[in-house]
């Protein structure tokens, strides 16, 4: 299993918007980078992510699983731009913030750091389990 971090404007996809969604989850559409859609194309059924708020908030707050590999984004006239399919699994009991993980020197090579900007990233082992242990320290 790989982890993952997915990047949603609260005010446009929420945590909560996805939480209602259920078991069904919902198209990770939109994404329109190159290597963000290669990333979704690297993923397996059964991975994992963090839901990350981006521009309001600026958080992640909770974990999501990978329902369907990349196929054809529906709200893509061009094939070329795939997505994955996502269900919530978990809320952390702490959000995380961007701050945060910019102040502890572990993260530095955090993907969430040095490319603030791409919307869906890989995340290693050892930064899944730091962020895990600082959502359930606070």
């Amino acid at each position: 299993m790989r982890l993952w971090l997915f990047k949603s404007e609260p005010d446009v996809f929420s945590w909560d918007d996805l939480v209602a969604k259920g078991a069904a989850g919902e198209e990770w559409d939109g994404v329109r980078s190159y290597q963000a859609r290669n990333f979704m194309r690297e993923m397996r059924l059964g991975d994992r992510g963090f839901f990350y708020h981006s521009n309001i908030g600026k958080e992640i707050v909770g974990i999501v699983e990978v329902i369907a590999e990349a196929h054809p984004d529906s709200t893509a006239a061009d094939p070329k731009w795939e997505c994955v399919d996502v269900r919530a699994v978990e809320k952390l009991p702490q959000g995380v913030s961007l701050a945060t993980i910019k102040a502890d020197p572990q993260f530095a090579a955090m993907m969430l750091v040095t490319h603030s900007r791409l919307s869906v990233q890989p995340v290693t082992q050892d930064e899944w389990d730091a962020v895990l242990a600082l959502s359930r320290a606070a």
